[in-house]
């Protein structure tokens, strides 16, 4: 055999062991290819090279390396052997030249391994990971496959597609199975083995989806012919209304405006996103959103499904969005600005973000600074969401102290614009004349909407001739009074909803020796029960405000006035009724305790009518006991220790009179000699039995007004044009005291002019109505119509970046969604209305609800986010998709800024 080596041409020994010892000592390179020599025969070799005789008998013969196989069928590498002791490593190009040299072993397959680069070292993986490969449906047939650790995932999916013949337009993904039984998903699909924490031994499991769009996975529930039944469904692919899992109807709308925005579709539909899938980038969701959103638009337009209940969905937004957690109602368009913002964080092509050091114009022309505004965004910011829909405005502020002119170029993904918004509100509310004949009337003024109290009450004035100084404004909730307003008091604190009644008086507690006005509450009384005096209490009817002369500070006097002030609706009884009773009495200590102005009109026997006063004192003794009350100074009598007593026809009281809190619901303790306390608003209550109250008070009267002749002139408001709200939008505006600039030159903060002006528009427009308008204390919506076309919505004079061949740039868009938000904020509705990008045809999404729709009845007062598509990117319908393909950094839209 040594004859016949050398007759072969094979060097001499001496130049073999120079040949192989060189090779061997220069060093482990990432990525080589080594291979297992067995021990023995290495040793062999190395001793017939070193004795120089080519006869020798220590001539190794061919490389065999059967000891180091578990068995010559499957040639499986023995577990656990020792390197330099069971065999050496040699590198590819000396594993070569032993082969042509001494032969290799009849059908022994060479022992072939990586060099791989791991953390902090490099060495040749001996022993590769060994997985357990199977489909989802089938965890009984594994098939064996080996992996390096420095293998993508991608590797071993390709390689699980390739062991089960999975035809290419079908969408896979991993699952590994844990030691404790549990299943995680391998998200990341550039991640290696190593990384991925994989071991010899494992099961991976490869899932495809179905032809719903859904995962099998994620439908563990769903019984097994409910699936066909929907697979064999066959609807228009996007026409596919979502569930309300609960005031969701906000993120319903927000997806199907995004689900039918074509080329995004046509991303996800294509798979383009799962190379594209960022998992490293701290601003972003791990690919989660981008995930949790292709798996719903995959669903939507598989047509094989009329509804799909978006729960993954939600539940990944609350995840990475805590203020969407929960089943509350919310904004539409914050949602719209989130998922946008989270897609492109999760699709960012740019995996390290450099930093980027801005500079100021300094005189230099737009179009440079422009330039580099968009080429520093694209360094750091490159995803399909900026392909479709960011653009570039221009902003320039002026300090108003220097005149220095700042000039930046910033990026946009949707214009907020505001709508044209009066100055002026309408405000409806009652008002109540001191008159009690008079009923209340219902009255419509307009009022600045920064004004004040003062203002309305002119405004009032106007209608009903009364004093705006002689006039109080409250706001009644719940039959009693939430606020008294002052007169210098916003009227931004008073919302549409509140209901506000404005009363004529005579004077206000800041007037001495005017009229104090009181507040004076309904109350009806059941019996005491447990010695509780506030059992049963209850607030009825509209409170008052009752303008008491200084004069009459008295409880007896009090009982009349309010008497006659309800006297409209409370019915006195008659003379000689049995509300009238006879007793004896002696003439009582006006400064002992006192009755709560209980009686009215006694006769005293031989005694002559002395007044009001007079009424009052003989009326004090009535009732039960009240406050007491000094008498006025000018109804002061002598003591009544030597008086007689007298007979007095007295009439039981209709209703009690006493004071309370604020709220009506609990009564103020009088101490002995009080009166009324000036020191804080006092508020009265009036106290009536259930039997008094049915037999004298009149509730259909007291809830009885009539209505201003100015309610029946309505303002009819006019339409706003979309193109206004632009036209704002690009307004010069002074900045708010909150929000300064700092101005460089003047080294201070500035109130300066801010100018914002369109510069370049991307492919797909979207457009927020700024139909919520907030203040400190409320949330107004401007439910104007605002009139938008549905075709060629031209932006050419907006756009003020100089062109050469305004051709060359087309800013003509058409509709292709519309959010819509019916009601309040706080409890309003969401729906969409999209045309489908298959058939060009307009449908309403309403919830679960799909239904077709005409292009007259898409135009209403709902309108809230406007979603536009460049004429020249939108396909007709029935025409293939623009191929995007994933590595092409933007596809067919990376021109669409043209800011070159």
């Amino acid at each position: 055999m040594a004859a016949a080596a050398a007759a072969g041409g094979v060097p001499g020994l001496e130049a073999q062991r120079r040949e192989v010892e060189a090779a061997e000592q220069r060093g482990l390179r990432a990525g080589e290819r080594w291979y297992l020599l067995e021990n023995h025969w290495y040793q062999q070799w190395k001793e017939y090279v070193e004795s120089g005789d080519q006869n020798s008998s220590s001539f190794p013969g061919h490389i065999n390396n059967s000891e180091l196989f578990e068995d010559l069928e499957s040639f499986r590498l023995k577990e656990r052997l020792v390197e330099s002791e069971e065999y050496v490593l040699v590198p590819e190009d000396v594993w070569n030249k032993l082969v042509s040299w001494y032969g290799l072993e009849h059908d022994q397959p060479p022992i072939e391994r990586k060099v791989v680069e791991l953390p902090s070292t490099q060495k040749v993986e001996v022993y590769p990971v060994e997985l357990y490969l199977c489909q989802h449906d089938d965890l009984d047939s594994p098939v064996t496959a080996q992996f390096s650790r420095v293998d993508t995932i991608d590797a071993v999916l390709q390689e699980a597609r390739r062991q089960f013949e999975v035809p290419p337009e079908d969408e896979t993904r991993l699952w590994v199975k844990n030691s404790d039984g549990s299943c995680e998903r391998l998200r990341n699909i550039h991640m290696t083995v190593l990384d991925a924490c994989l071991s010899t031994g494992q099961v991976v499991i490869m899932e495809t989806r179905n032809k719903d769009g859904t995962w099998p996975s994620s439908r563990p529930h769903v019984m097994r012919n409910s699936v066909e039944d929907e697979e064999l469904y066959r609807g228009q692919p996007g026409v596919c209304g979502l569930t309300n899992l609960g005031n969701t109807c906000f993120m319903n709308s927000a997806f199907q405006c995004l689900s039918n925005v074509p080329p995004l579709t046509e991303y996800f539909l294509n798979n383009h996103y799962l190379g594209e899938l960022n998992f490293s980038n701290p601003l972003g969701m791990k690919g989660e959103i981008a995930e949790a959103y292709a798996d719903l638009v995959k669903q939507a337009w598989s047509g094989h499904h009329r509804a799909i209940v978006p729960r993954m969905f939600k539940t990944k937004v609350g995840h990475f969005a805590s203020q969407f957690l929960g089943y509350q109602q919310h904004d539409a368009q914050e949602l719209l600005s989130f998922l946008l913002d989270g897609l492109h964080e999760d699709l960012n092509r740019v995996k390290r973000k450099e930093y980027v050091e801005l500079r100021d114009a300094a005189g230099r022309p737009d179009e440079e600074v422009a330039e580099e505004a968009w080429r520093n965004h694209k360094r750091r910011n490159d995803s399909v969401i900026v392909d479709i829909f960011h653009g570039l405005f221009k902003s320039t502020l002026v300090c108003p102290a220097c005149g220095k002119v700042s000039v930046t170029f910033d990026p946009f993904c949707y214009l907020s614009v505001p709508l044209p918004v009066s100055q002026e509100r309408a405000m409806e509310l009652f008002f109540v004349y001191m008159d009690p004949s008079r009923k209340p009337q219902q009255h419509r003024v307009v009022v600045p909407k920064a004004g004040k109290v003062l203002d309305l009450c002119l405004a009032l004035a106007k209608h009903t001739g009364v004093p705006a100084e002689q006039m109080m404004v409250a706001d009644v909730f719940s039959h009693r009074f939430y606020k008294l307003y002052q007169a210098d008091e916003a009227l931004s604190c008073i919302l549409d909803r509140d209901d506000i009644f404005v009363y004529e008086v005579a004077g206000g507690l800041a007037e001495p020796g005017g009229a104090l006005v009181l507040p004076v509450y309904l109350r009806e009384r059941a019996p005491p029960r447990d010695g509780d005096p506030g059992y049963g209490v209850v607030l009825f009817g509209h409170p008052l405000l009752v303008s008491v002369p200084r004069a009459q500070l008295s409880w007896d006097a009090l009982y009349g006035l309010l008497l006659e002030r309800l006297s409209r609706y409370v019915r006195r009884p008659e003379s000689g009724s049995e509300e009238e009773e006879e007793e004896e009495s002696e003439e009582e200590d006006l400064y002992g305790p006192q009755a709560n102005g209980l009686s009215e009109g006694e006769e005293e026997e031989g005694a002559p009518d002395e007044g009001p006063a007079s009424q009052a004192e003989e009326g004090s003794s009535g009732g039960s006991g009240g406050p007491p009350t000094p008498s006025p100074p000018q109804a002061t009598l002598p003591p009544t220790a030597n008086r007689p007593k007298r007979k007095c026809r007295r009439r039981r009281p209709l209703f009690t009179v006493r004071p309370v809190n604020a709220n009506g619901t609990s009564e103020r303790p009088a101490l002995p000699g009080e009166g009324f306390a000036l020191h804080a608003q006092p508020y009265i209550a009036i106290d009536w039995d259930s039997d008094m109250k049915k037999r004298y008070y009149d509730e259909e009267e007291a809830e009885g007004y009539v209505k201003h002749e100015c309610l029946g002139h309505v303002q009819r408001r006019q339409p706003v044009k979309l193109r206004e709200c632009v036209e704002l939008f690009t307004t010069v505006e002074t900045l708010e005291e909150e929000n300064p600039w700092y101005c460089p030159a003047c080294k201070r903060h500035q109130l300066a002019t801010k100018k914002l002006d369109l510069w370049a528009l991307p492919e797909v427009l979207i457009i927020h109505l700024k139909r919520f308008s907030y203040t400190r204390l409320a949330r107004e919506k401007l439910d104007a119509l605002v009139e938008f076309p549905l075709r060629d919505l031209d932006f050419s004079d907006f756009i003020i970046k100089p062109r050469a061949d305004v051709a060359a740039a087309p800013h003509k868009y058409d509709l292709i969604a519309v959010s819509n938000h019916y009601g309040s904020l706080r409890d309003g509705h969401y729906t969409t209305f999209a045309r489908n990008k298959d058939s060009g045809h307009w449908f309403y999404f309403d919830d679960s609800s799909v239904s077709p729709v005409g292009e007259a009845q898409i135009e209403s007062k709902a309108a809230y986010v406007l979603f536009y598509q460049r004429q020249d990117r939108i396909r007709p319908p029935g025409t293939a998709p623009c191929p995007r393909p994933p590595d092409a950094g933007g596809g067919c839209c990376s021109d669409s800024m043209e800011v070159d």
